[in-house]
C-alpha cells in the first residue's frame, strides 16, 4: 500500500501539481522576498520534475493509455517543456524584479502552465487533451495581462483570450464531430474504428479541419496566427519569452501526435492541411518580419515561420520526419533562451529594450554581447556551422525522402528571404551608429550568464558532437 502511495506521489505530473500547489501556499505565507523565493522553488520544482522523467520514476504504476499515453517521443517533448520553463522563470526573474512587478502568483501561473503542456504532450484521448489545453491557455491568459497598470499588457491579454476562446470552441466542435462518428475519444480506438474505412466520410472530414484549425491556433500558423504579434508585443518581456520559448513545443508534439496516432491511415486528408499551414506560415513569417521595428514583433513573426518549417516534418510523415521535428524543436528552444537572456539583460534609456534601432552601435560598447546576438541570429537563419543549420537541414532531408521536393524548394526560399532580417540586425550593430551609446547598459545576473553561456555553448559546438542529439531523436517513437 506504502509503495503505491509512494509511486503515485512520484507520477511526474502529479508530483508538479501538488508541488504547484506547496508553492503557492510558500509563496503566500513569505512575507520576504516572496516574489524571489518563489521563482528558485518553482525553478527547483521543475528540475526535480525533468529528472523524474528522464529517470522514468513514476511511470509504471498504472496504464494510463485511456487518458494519457507514454512513449520516448513523450518523455523527450516533456523534457524539453520543463528545461524551457526552468529556464524563462531564471532569466525572467531579474527583469520582474527591474519593472516591480514582483507577484510570487507569475512564476505558479507558469508552473500550471508547465502542468497543462506536459499533459497536452501525452493526451491520448479527445477530453484529456481539451483539458490539458485549457490549463495551458487560461494560465497565459492571466499572464499576458499580469501588469494590470500596462494598456498593452492588459490588452493582449484580452485578444489572447479572446481568439483562444474561439479555437477552443472550434476545437470543441470538431471533437464533437469525431465522437459523434466514431463512438469514441480514445486516440488507439479512432485509429483502430478507421481501419476499416478507405476514405473519411464527410462528417470526419470536417471534424478533422476544425481540430486541425483549433491546433494552427495554438501554434500560430498561418492564417490562425494574428494574435501573436501583438500578444507578443504586449505582455512584459518576461512573458514573452516563456511564449517564445515554450508552449510551442507543447503545441507541435501534440499535433504531431494526433495526426500520426489517430488518423495516421488518412495522410492525404490532414496532408493538405498541413502543407498549407506550412507554405503560408514560412512565408508569411518571413516577409511581415521585413518591416517590423519592435524587436518582439520581429521575433514573434520568425517564431511563426519556424512553426512552417516544423510542420515540413510533419508532412514528411516518417521516422526521419520525427527526428527532424525533435532536432528542431531542441535548438528553437536554445536559441530562443539565448537571445532572451540577452534582451532582458539590456536597457536604454533606463527602459528595456524594445525596437531594433536601440541596438545601434551596440558592437562598439559591448562587443562580446554584440557578438553573441550576432552568433542566435545567424544560427536562427539557418547558417552553418551553428545548430539552426542543423534544424533546418534534418526537415529538408526528410521532405526529400518523401519526395516532397516542390515543398523542400519552397522551405529554402522561405529561409533566404528571412535570413534578410536577421542579418539586418548584425548590419544595425556593427555598422549604424549611435549618438549616445553610453545610455545603452547590459546588467545581467550569474544564473542568467550560466544559462547564456550553456546556450550559445550548444550553438556554436553542437556540430563537434552532433550524434548525440541525433542519435537521441531517430530512437524516439511516438
Amino acid at each position: 500500500m506504502l509503495n503505491s502511495i509512494i509511486n503515485i506521489i512520484f507520477i511526474p505530473e502529479i508530483f508538479l501539481a501538488s508541488t504547484s500547489f506547496i508553492c503557492l501556499l510558500f509563496g503566500l505565507y513569505t512575507n520576504k522576498n516572496s516574489f524571489r523565493q518563489t521563482c528558485n522553488f518553482a525553478f527547483l520544482i521543475l528540475l526535480s520534475t525533468t529528472v523524474l522523467i528522464y529517470f522514468n520514476i513514476g511511470s509504471n504504476f498504472a496504464n494510463y493509455d485511456m487518458l494519457f499515453s507514454k512513449s520516448s517521443f513523450i518523455n523527450f517533448f516533456k523534457i524539453l517543456v520543463l528545461v524551457g520553463s526552468a529556464a524563462s522563470i531564471i532569466i525572467s526573474k531579474d527583469y520582474f524584479l527591474g519593472i516591480k512587478l514582483i507577484n510570487f502568483e507569475i512564476p505558479i501561473l507558469l508552473l500550471f502552465s508547465t502542468l497543462g503542456m506536459m499533459l497536452m504532450i501525452s493526451a491520448n484521448n479527445l477530453m484529456s487533451m481539451y483539458l490539458a489545453i485549457e490549463l495551458q491557455s487560461l494560465s497565459l491568459y492571466v499572464a499576458a495581462a499580469i501588469k494590470r497598470d500596462s494598456l498593452s499588457s492588459a490588452e493582449s491579454g484580452v485578444k489572447y483570450f479572446i481568439l483562444g476562446a474561439l479555437s477552443s470552441g472550434i476545437l470543441l466542435y470538431g471533437f464533437s464531430l469525431i465522437y459523434g462518428f466514431t463512438g469514441s475519444m480514445n486516440f488507439d480506438e479512432i485509429n483502430f474504428y478507421l481501419l476499416r474505412y478507405e476514405n473519411l466520410n464527410l462528417g470526419l472530414i470536417f471534424g478533422l479541419v476544425f481540430v486541425m484549425v483549433g491546433l494552427a491556433f495554438k501554434v500560430s500558423a498561418v492564417p490562425f496566427h494574428m494574435w501573436t504579434p501583438d500578444v507578443y508585443e504586449g505582455a512584459p518581456n518576461s512573458i514573452t519569452a516563456f511564449f517564445a520559448i515554450v508552449p510551442k513545443i507543447a503545441a507541435v508534439a501534440l499535433i504531431y501526435r494526433f495526426c500520426l496516432v489517430p488518423f495516421e491511415n488518412f495522410y492525404l486528408e490532414w496532408s493538405q492541411i498541413v502543407i498549407f499551414l506550412s507554405v503560408a506560415s514560412m512565408f508569411l513569417g518571413a516577409i511581415a518580419a521585413i518591416a517590423q521595428s519592435n524587436i518582439k514583433r520581429l521575433l514573434a513573426y520568425s517564431s511563426i515561420g519556424h512553426i512552417g518549417y516544423i510542420l515540413i516534418a510533419l508532412v514528411a510523415a516518417n521516422d526521419d520526419g520525427v527526428k527532424a521535428s525533435s532536432i528542431y524543436m531542441f535548438s528553437y528552444m536554445v536559441m530562443n533562451i539565448a537571445i532572451f537572456a540577452i534582451l532582458l539583460s539590456i536597457k536604454v534609456k533606463n527602459e528595456y529594450l524594445v525596437n531594433i534601432s536601440d541596438l545601434k552601435g551596440l558592437s562598439k560598447s559591448n562587443p562580446i554581447v554584440s557578438l553573441s546576438i550576432s552568433i542566435i541570429m545567424l544560427s536562427m537563419a539557418g547558417i552553418p556551422p551553428f545548430i539552426g543549420f542543423f534544424g533546418k537541414f534534418y526537415v529538408f532531408i526528410a521532405a526529400i525522402e518523401n519526395e516532397l521536393y516542390v515543398l523542400s524548394i519552397l522551405g529554402v526560399l522561405a529561409s533566404v528571404i528571412s535570413a534578410y532580417y536577421y542579418l539586418r540586425i548584425i548590419k544595425i550593430m556593427y555598422f549604424d551608429n549611435k549618438n549616445n551609446e553610453e545610455q545603452l547598459i547590459f546588467k545581467i545576473s550569474f544564473q542568467s550568464k550560466v544559462i547564456l553561456s550553456l546556450s550559445l555553448f550548444i550553438i556554436i559546438c553542437f556540430i563537434l558532437y552532433p550524434s548525440l542529439l541525433i542519435n537521441i531523436s531517430a530512437s524516439l517513437t511516438i
